[in-house]
């Protein structure tokens, strides 16, 4: 696994019904890697994990495996409610020979410091997959912390940490403790470029499901030096960025997704689509991104 550049946080398209549609799900990924991304993050949030039956998730990972062809690995979210079960999850990823996981704390628990390790070294174990470490503690109440990442470091697996605190200071504390032991990537769309002035190389992003190519441009900018090209691009992204941290992201990213033509808004409940004031600040988000990239490349 190589972390550099962008790796989308899929989008699991579905019917109006709710009942998946994993060949709009295949299209989008041929999109996506069409664009330049180089790995994909299935059913993480955006993928809405939380709201798939277990076999529906292995079905998905069959799917963009297959659509993949492997031209860019492939991780899974472990978004399960017990460390059991989620051990039980990637020793599934690991048969179907996925490349990698990203492994939420345990859903419907905020775990303490100490369950928070258990429950990471005990995943960990129990397949030989390479993990990405998913710390939200805005979303899930639980902080995968420096010192955490400290005590872990003797599980060869663990090797990144997608960094979400929304505090970009956090990139540097890790290095500072730990070295480059484990690849620090952004999780924060709106924090990328902050994130890679710091050192990072990756980018798990919900936006990049709606701007791929211009994702990618982004990373490599600034992995370029490009520093006044990064700065003006980001710029012009950021305003639809910020709408990646919201509580209702997935339903931003796929509206926002279909307005440019790719996917369907289509949620399964409690989401619902967006309506009403909610909706048309995503349309004009998007309508102000597109005039401002269109001015850009003319």
């Amino acid at each position: 696994m190589q972390w550099i550049g962008v790796f989308p946080a899929v989008t699991t398209q579905m019917k109006r019904d709710g009942a998946l549609d994993l060949e709009a799900t295949q299209r989008g990924i041929e999109r996506l890697i069409d664009g330049g991304v180089r790995g994909l993050v299935m059913m993480g949030m955006v993928g809405e994990s939380s709201a798939l039956r277990p076999e529906e998730k292995l079905d998905v990972l069959r799917a963009a495996k297959e659509s993949a062809r492997g031209r860019v690995p492939i991780l899974s979210g472990v978004a399960e409610f017990t460390t059991a079960q989620g051990a039980e999850y990637a020793k599934k990823c690991e048969q179907l020979r996925i490349d990698g996981l990203m492994l939420f704390p345990a859903i419907g628990y905020k775990c303490d410091a100490g369950e928070t390790e258990a429950h990471c070294r005990a995943v960990a174990q129990a397949s030989g997959l390479p993990i990405l470490i998913y710390n939200n503690p805005v979303g899930y109440g639980v902080d995968v912390t420096p010192e955490i990442l400290q005590r872990l470091t003797d599980c060869s697996t663990l090797v990144a940490i997608k960094e979400e605190s929304y505090d970009v200071r956090r990139v540097t504390d890790i290095y500072n403790l730990v070295g480059h032991r484990y690849e620090v990537v952004c999780g924060v769309d709106d924090l990328v470029l902050e994130s890679a002035i710091l050192g990072v190389t990756s980018w798990v992003s919900g936006m990049a499901n709606v701007y791929p190519k211009e994702s990618a441009q982004l990373l490599e900018f600034a992995a370029a030096g490009k520093w006044d090209e990064a700065r003006t691009l980001y710029r012009i992204l950021t305003p639809i960025f910020h709408l990646d941290t919201k509580p209702k992201l997935v339903q931003y990213i796929k509206l926002a997704a279909q307005l440019k033509g790719y996917g369907s808004e289509w949620v399964r409940a409690p989401r619902l689509p967006l309506s009403g004031a909610e909706r048309e600040m995503v349309e004009r988000v998007v309508a102000r991104t597109e005039i401002a990239l269109a001015g850009r490349a003319a």
